[in-house]
Parts: structure tokens; C-alpha cells; sequence
């Protein structure tokens, strides 16, 4: 009896740890920046697909700088946790992106007779998930009859008094542009970069900013709370507090097209997974238009273009519209001058 016992008790303990292995391989890791724009995502595509195929989607909020530093200690040490995490379009095509995140060249091979995606929705560097600006946003309720609309309104700190906020992130070209952009550069001169005069024209503007932003969501904190009434901010961040009902406004005809790509981290734990959720979103445009909706931005999917409302698709990022066309980066200079951006910026902000 004492031995027919305890191999029941064996081979129950064996069952349940077979059991909890399945359980615990039954999910994706998620590093998204948080806030409304994980939300967004949760709602569309992470909730849906987890309710199709019983694979739970685990999140964890970091900024794109600590996804990019995570991700490659995590590779370097074996020690891999996560699956999939979120880049941007700029950095993703960086030559150490492929250092970090998995060649999904294969993979992209099952998309590329669907003509309703967009050409580089699916490439080596990951999947896109969506286009977007950097823009110029500001409370419509803080002037009276006026509405800023250009850089250099920004920087005009007498026809539109108030705090102002912009971002401080290991990605200061778009602060730089703009800076460039309000002293007169033409887009079609804008890069290379004038990194001195970028940075002398910032030195005019340094005492009307309340606010360095770190995060998409520390970014959203000001215009609530009345710390400042203009910044440079990411669209879907702008969209997002318009959805909470503050009297938020923007400019496209002062924004930079980006865009962001989920990527599979090399060595990734859940990784049949992970691409299971990277084709759902390729396949299912109702998600790509929820996404988008929410947060007016430009879905790889014509026809979740066309499941959006017609006021989403008028706030999403415009490139037929002269007037209103974002200024589109030069990703290969701002990657080959990545460090010495880095450098500059740093030692400017710091002083």
C-alpha cells in the first residue's frame, strides 16, 4: 500500500509539471511602451487573439531604448524572456537590429502575394504594425483666435505664450528637425542634420520648456495637468488624449512620418507563438482598423483602411496632401550618425 501511494503521488506530481510546462508554453512575451498604445493593442489584437487560440499575451512596458539594450543583454547572455517587442521603424532598419532580432525573411515569404498589404509590411526586420507622425500638438482652448501650425510657432513664444515640452529619449533627431525647420531649413535640405544650428536654435526655446519627456505616457501628463499648452508629442499619444476629452489639436504640417515594427528577439522562448500572433495581425484588418482607429494611424491593410471612420482616416498621417504631408526622416544618415546625435544632445541637454 505505502508504495502504491506514493508512485500515485509520482506520478500525479508528474502529470501536474507536465501540465504546467503545456500551460506555461501556451503564451507570448510582449514588450510594448505601455499606456494607451499598449491598451490599443490589448483590445484589438492581443485580447482577440487570445481568445482564438487560448495563447495568453504577457506585456511588459519599456521605452524603445530599454527594449533595444534588454534585448541585446538578453541575447548576449542566453538568458532570453521575451518574444516580441516593439521598434521603430528607424531603428529596426539599423544594422544591430539583426544583431538582436530574428531575420523574418521566411517568414514574410507567406505575405508577399497579398497585394492588399502594404510592400515592407512584412520584411527582414519584423512585421509593421503601423505609420505614424511625430507632430506639433497643443490645447486648442490656451489661444484666442490663433492656431499654431508650423515649427516655428512653436518657437514663438509671444503669439503662443505657454510651457512647452518636447522629448528627451536616446532619439534626438526629430527635436533637432524641428529646431531646423522653425529656423527656415526647407524639408527637402533638412538632413544631413545641421547639428550646431539645430542646437543654438533649441538654446532660444530652452527656457519655455516645462517638460523633457522620457515616455509616451509622461509625454500626455502635461497637456492634462496644464504644464504646458504645446508639444512635440507621437500622434497616437495626441489621439489618445482627444479620445479623454481634453481640447487637444495638432499640425501634420509640422510632423515626421515614423512608423513601429514588432520584432522576434533571437532564441525567443515562445516563438511558434510569437509568429502566430505576428500573422494574426498581417491577416485580421478589423484589428489593424480597431488599432488605428483608436490611435489615427496608417495600418499596413488597405482594407482596414477602409473599415476605419472617415474621421480616423482624416487624422491619420497624410502623403498625398502638399500642405500636410509629414516630413519623411532620412533613416540611413540618422543611423550611420546615430552616436554622434547621441553625444551631442546629451551633453547639450545636460548643461
Amino acid at each position: 500500500m505505502p508504495w502504491t501511494f506514493q508512485k500515485l503521488i509520482a506520478t500525479t506530481a508528474a502529470c501536474l509539471a507536465v501540465l504546467g510546462h503545456s500551460a506555461a508554453a501556451e503564451q507570448i512575451v510582449v514588450a510594448t511602451t505601455g499606456g494607451a498604445y499598449e491598451k490599443a493593442l490589448r483590445e484589438a489584437w492581443f485580447d482577440p487573439f487570445t481568445a482564438q487560440t487560448g495563447i495568453e499575451v504577457v506585456t511588459v512596458a519599456a521605452t524603445n531604448a530599454e527594449m533595444r539594450a534588454k534585448a541585446a543583454a538578453m541575447v548576449k547572455t542566453g538568458n532570453v524572456s521575451w518574444d516580441l517587442y516593439l521598434q521603430g521603424e528607424i531603428q529596426a532598419a539599423s544594422e544591430q537590429h539583426l544583431l538582436y532580432a530574428e531575420n523574418l525573411s521566411e517568414f514574410c515569404k507567406g505575405f508577399s502575394t497579398h497585394t492588399d498589404l502594404d510592400p515592407d509590411a512584412c520584411n527582414a526586420t519584423g512585421v509593421r504594425l503601423l505609420s505614424n507622425s511625430t507632430l506639433l500638438a497643443f490645447r486648442s482652448d490656451a489661444f484666442a483666435g490663433a492656431t499654431p501650425r508650423t515649427w516655428a510657432d512653436m518657437w514663438d513664444v509671444q503669439k503662443f505664450p505657454g510651457g512647452r515640452s518636447f522629448p528627451d529619449f536616446n532619439d534626438p533627431w526629430r527635436v533637432m528637425a524641428a529646431a531646423l525647420l522653425a529656423d527656415g531649413v526647407s524639408p527637402e535640405e533638412l538632413f544631413p542634420l545641421d547639428i550646431d544650428r539645430a542646437l543654438a536654435k533649441l538654446e532660444q526655446i530652452r527656457p519655455a520648456v516645462a517638460l523633457w519627456w522620457k515616455t509616451g505616457d509622461q509625454s500626455m501628463q502635461g497637456f492634462r495637468n496644464g504644464e504646458y499648452v504645446i508639444g512635440q508629442i507621437w500622434m497616437t499619444r495626441a489621439k489618445a488624449l482627444k479620445s479623454e476629452g481634453l481640447p487637444i489639436a495638432w499640425s501634420h504640417a509640422a510632423s515626421f512620418l515614423v512608423g513601429d515594427r514588432i520584432a522576434l528577439i533571437k532564441n525567443a522562448p515562445h516563438r511558434v507563438n510569437a509568429l502566430k500572433l505576428a500573422e494574426y495581425w498581417l491577416n485580421t484588418p478589423a484589428a489593424q482598423a480597431k488599432v488605428c482607429e483608436a490611435l489615427s494611424c496608417k495600418p499596413p491593410s488597405g482594407a482596414a483602411i477602409k473599415l476605419m471612420s472617415p474621421q480616423a482616416r482624416a487624422d491619420m498621417p497624410s502623403t498625398t496632401d502638399p500642405q500636410n504631408t509629414p516630413v519623411t526622416p532620412d533613416a540611413k544618415w540618422i543611423n550611420a550618425n546615430a552616436a554622434v546625435l547621441l553625444e551631442r544632445w546629451n551633453a547639450w541637454i545636460q548643461q
